[in-house]
């Protein structure tokens, strides 16, 4: 299965961005570590980017990249998943 990928910032913020995914164009976007089924392990380097990981492992599978400029970190986000923790879709 293939998808899109988007860094994206966390909490709707100007900060940190970390990769969000939808399996659909109409999909909201959402956290990596919302999909079970697709996350590694981050790398455990300092500093590193959030999912960094996941985007090298997704990317080879045919995932494709959305670029953050075209969305909007508040348009179909769904950040009520980064505070109840991870659900498996």
């Amino acid at each position: 299965m293939s998808g899109q990928m988007c860094w994206l910032s966390r909490l709707g913020t100007n900060g940190e961005k970390i990769l969000h995914l939808r399996l659909r164009p109409q999909d909201t976007w959402r956290p990596y570590t919302a999909f079970l089924q697709f996350v590694v392990p981050d790398y455990q380097i300092p500093e590193g980017s959030k999912g960094w990981a996941t985007y090298q492992k997704l990317l080879r599978s045919g995932w494709v990249l959305i670029p953050s400029a075209m969305e909007s970190a508040d348009n179909g986000v769904n950040h009520d998943l980064e505070t109840q923790g991870r659900v498996q879709i």
